[in-house]
């Protein structure tokens, strides 16, 4: 049974754990050094507990405690009011619980590969809700593992996990520990490599050659992937783009919608 501790001084040492939310630099750090992320609302919570990652502890309202108490077990929960929940964490925290939870190990590129057909590969994406929000659609339209490169968002950063609703934990991952040898890690496990790009002269992605396996890599907002990248794909893939918006100088979409667009083209009947 969850232990309430009744919390009412924001400099209390106990809270440490969710110290300054906002503060992203602040924030790699004190995760990286002590193992742990954040998930925030009930929802979330539920679907980090369901696949594994144990409960540090919780800080929470009152009213928000009875409704996660069948999954808590003996976490501390620190109970608070909304004043001192917002003087730590720097934002009022509107869905009532935020939970520390323990990270497990993420598992090598290679060990991930096993048994799976359909892939996104994340080149050096940078915005956490831009990656959360990749994750989501991957889950949703069945795509079964992400590879994201060294310099890629961490998926369990706050922001990443909020937007994805939890998506993060669905969806298995891993990180490459070697940005220039890591494609060719894929490609000898029997994936096409696919590169998404904006440029309208690549092969249209509902017409481009899908294998048995394939990997379909994505690149950083504004940028694209890099030229290496581009280089060592098997095929350049695009979006096709509506001739009357190229006309207006819309030549692209947000990476997050392109995302969804080409899971749902990797995922469709009779490619796999």
């Amino acid at each position: 049974m969850a232990r309430l501790i009744p919390v009412a001084d924001p400099a209390d040492p106990r809270l440490a754990d969710y110290t300054r939310l906002r503060d992203v630099n602040l924030r790699k750090s004190l995760e990286a050094e002590h193992g742990l992320f954040m998930a925030e609302g009930e929802k979330v919570i539920r679907r980090a507990i369901a696949t594994g990652h144990p409960v540090r502890s919780v800080l929470a309202a009152h009213r928000w405690v009875e409704p996660l108490s069948d999954v808590l077990g003996d976490a501390p929960v620190y109970v608070v009011d909304d004043a001192v929940a917002e003087a730590v964490t720097g934002f009022p925290v509107h869905r009532g619980a935020l939970a520390s939870m323990e990270r497990l190990p993420l598992p090598s590129v290679g060990a991930l590969l096993p048994g799976v057909r359909r892939i996104l590969v994340l080149e050096d994406l940078v915005d956490h809700g831009n990656v959360g929000a990749i994750f989501r659609c991957a889950a949703a339209l069945g795509v079964e593992a992400v590879v994201l490169s060294p310099r890629c968002a961490d998926p369990l950063y706050r922001r990443s996990v909020k937007v994805s609703m939890g998506a993060v934990f669905a969806v298995p991952y891993a990180r490459m520990t070697d940005w220039r040898g890591g494609l060719a890690e894929l490609r000898a496990a029997g994936f096409t490599l696919l590169a998404l790009t904006p440029d309208q002269s690549a092969t249209p992605l509902g017409k481009a050659p899908l294998g048995a396996r394939v990997a379909l890599m994505l690149g950083a907002e504004g940028d694209g992937l890099s030229s290496r990248w581009l280089r060592e794909a098997d095929e350049p893939v695009c979006i096709p783009m509506s001739g009357d918006a190229m006309d207006l100088g819309v030549d692209s979409l947000n990476v997050v919608a392109a995302a969804a667009i080409a899971c749902h083209e990797l995922m469709r009947p009779g490619v796999l």
